[in-house]
């Protein structure tokens, strides 16, 4: 059994219940109205009541006990440690393309969790197989509604799912889609192509089989996202992975885009789509926006170059000055979205006194040729930009960072490679901050 420990409270909100209460960081919940709450999910559902009892532990060890009267549904106004007050649900698959295996080892320990949790799919949007879970977590599910997941499929033939996977549940995930079907419930679904193993006839069969769970008005597979592998120069010997080559990357998108035509007309929706990346490998243009509807699969990379175009072009003819005072900054951007984003540096350098240069990068580190902005690491910046004139400092995208913290997916800090170049990092997330950082 999961061991539930208090929830460690990191931040109050100002002017919240909280705060008017006295809750403090540091303290945590141990209890609401006498229940345990496992995760966020379980603080949130608790926390609906308009009468609350709350067992708190604070940071010296003392327990108090609360009783709080609000609106139903209104939000105490609490940040936690973690979403999880239990254990996460890992792993038990060997995927021969996992990234967690594709790391060198000696980094921080939280770089090799293989989640493969259903509550972290259902609050933030990440892959589960659904190969771990025990029967309470299915009832979970349907009990709370937890809609939609966002499940990595693969391919939908048992035997090709389960070399894949590398585990004989996988095999099941036709009868597992069926079962949210049954209950009414959604899912995201992610096809990660391997060349040789799940492409081409696999692929078309996979596609077809998750497409035709497209029906009724809760669709229990709501989209299908199609991404390439990513292999890096740490992966395991004889995982019998090929790479995406040019050739491969235009033989799938041209793939697609028939199935895309096909349900278009038949379900009225395009359902499958492609990962930016098929295209920035293939060196073809990016689709139009309006191709991605109202972009289901964003997080997984699919539209998310598109949509940032779209937002910095609007955000650009409200924000951007005909003047600045003079500055120089250099933009850090992975090399697969340089042809994509020399337009929007363009814009930016047409505001007089501003300069703006765009450094294309690849992984060194990873050993990638092409590479995505958010997979570029500290070593990256400091082998590449060593003796650049980087003019007033580095414009980071945030991508590139663990979340909520200044430090590389190599464990390197902002601060080390800011030091080590000599020159200003500022990190940014989103269109607003990128621009704003530039003219002030």
């Amino acid at each position: 059994m999961s061991v539930i420990k208090p929830a460690l409270i990191t931040k109050v909100l100002s002017d919240s219940i909280a705060a008017e209460i006295g809750f403090e960081a540091g303290d945590a919940i141990v209890s609401i109205n006498g229940s345990h709450p496992r995760d966020l999910i379980d603080y949130r559902f608790l926390c609906a009541d308009e009468v609350l009892e709350l067992e708190v532990l604070d940071a010296s060890g003392k327990t108090h006990c609360f009783e709080i009267e609000k609106d139903y549904d209104e939000d105490l106004g609490l940040e936690f440690e973690t979403a999880l007050f239990d254990n996460l649900i890992q792993c038990n698959n060997k995927c021969p393309f996992c990234f967690i295996d594709q790391q060198p080892p000696g980094k921080r320990e939280s770089l090799y969790y293989k989640d493969d949790d259903y509550r972290l799919s259902f609050l933030y949007g990440s892959y589960l197989t659904l190969t771990n879970l025990p029967a309470r977590e299915w009832q979970r599910i349907e009990a709370m509604r937890l809609s939609p997941l966002f499940v990595s499929v693969h391919a939908t033939e048992p035997d090709v799912r389960i070399r894949l996977l590398k585990n004989q549940r996988a095999g099941e995930i036709l009868e597992q889609i069926k079962w949210f079907q049954e209950r009414r419930l959604q899912i995201h679904a992610q096809v990660v192509v391997c060349p040789g193993i799940n492409d081409s006839k696999h692929l078309e069969q996979t596609i077809h089989d998750l497409a035709s769970f497209y029906t009724g008005d809760v669709p229990a597979v709501a989209s299908i996202a199609v991404v390439p592998v990513g292999l890096t120069r740490f992966r395991p010997e004889y995982d019998e992975l090929v790479p995406v080559t040019p050739q491969k990357a235009r033989e799938v998108i041209s793939q697609v885009k028939s199935l895309q035509e096909e349900f278009r007309k038949k379900l009225g929706s395009t359902v499958v789509w492609l990962a930016d990346e098929w295209f920035l490998i293939a060196g073809e243009e990016l689709p139009c926006e309006v191709d991605y509807e109202d972009y289901p699969q964003i997080d997984n990379g699919v539209g998310s170059i598109r949509l940032f175009i779209k937002e910095f072009t609007t955000t650009a003819s409200e924000l951007l000055p005909a003047k600045v005072k003079p500055r120089k900054l250099t933009w850090v951007v992975g090399n697969a979205v340089e042809k994509a984003f020399q337009p929007l540096n363009q814009q930016l350098n047409s505001v007089e006194g501003l300069q703006v240069n765009i450094q294309a990068l690849s992984s060194e580190y990873w050993g990638q040729d092409i590479s995505v902005t958010g997979l570029l690491t500290g070593h990256d910046l400091l082998s590449k930009l060593q003796g650049v004139d980087l003019g007033d400092g580095i414009l980071l995208p945030s991508v590139m960072l663990k979340h909520g913290e200044l430090i590389f997916l190599d464990d390197i800090s902002v601060e080390e490679v800011a030091s080590r170049l000599n020159t200003k990092i500022f990190p940014v997330t989103g269109v607003n901050e990128l621009i704003n950082t530039c003219i002030n």
